[in-house]
């Protein structure tokens, strides 16, 4: 019988992570889409980095920098009295480091399209940013917002060298999907990995299916508009 722990904690994972990617990538989002200092090519470029760094290099910054003796692991490791790395907590921290462009990148785009008149103007008539933000910026962005969501979980679902250099392969702690496939690739179990694979482009599809099919609504509503 096949182990479904690995998927269980990879759902898991993904969900905290695309929750937390969220909260920081939004207002980051906000800010690459709104404003003109000369600094923004440096900051897409570091946000944007993730996309080509080899999984291998990223992961083994990452591994110094969450370390007991790297500045974020060090903290960690005074406040809590345990290691970052090796852990969920640590497999959180840098997946959200190599999912980041997949959510800033779809809502930069889709803030950068808002029409800004009709945010002006609530805010003209009186209405809290709070406000105008949820009630006028979010739901013409709401494409962009699915877009990363997708984006950003499956994209993190799938992680395979980054989460295997900061979170080992420790069974019920760091052993994702992913690492589950390799592990039962490597014992030469190929019915249990294909297993495992199928459950991966099923989620896959399933999850970026929607993303499409919003899509072809979208270009077929204005091509009648036009």
């Amino acid at each position: 019988m096949i182990d479904m722990a690995p998927f269980t904690l990879s759902i898991q994972l993904a969900a905290v992570t695309l929750a937390v990617l969220l909260i920081i990538g939004t207002p980051l989002a906000w800010w690459l889409a709104m404003t003109r200092t000369p600094f923004k090519p440096v900051v897409e470029t570091v946000t944007a980095l993730p996309l080509v760094l080899p999984p291998t290099v990223l992961g083994f910054y990452l591994l110094v920098f969450l370390g007991p003796q790297g500045w974020a692991g060090g903290m960690w490791n005074a406040f809590f009295g345990r290691p970052l790395t090796f852990t969920f907590a640590g497999l959180v921290v840098a997946s959200c480091v190599y999912s980041l462009p997949f959510v800033v990148q779809p809502l930069q785009g889709a803030f950068e399209r808002l029409d800004r008149r009709t945010v002006e103007a609530a805010l003209t008539l009186g209405a809290s940013w709070p406000r105008t933000f949820v009630q006028v910026v979010l739901p013409q962005v709401r494409h962009g917002l699915l877009t990363a969501s997708v984006l950003g979980f499956a994209h993190t679902i799938g992680e395979f060298g980054v989460v295997l250099m900061v979170g080992g392969n420790i069974p019920g702690e760091t052993q994702v999907l992913s690492i589950a496939i390799y592990e039962h690739v490597e014992a030469l179990d190929y019915a249990a990995a294909g297993t495992l694979s199928s459950i991966l482009v099923a989620a896959s599809f399933v999850g970026l299916l929607p993303l499409y099919s919003q899509a072809r609504k979208r270009r077929k509503w204005r091509e009648v508009s036009a």
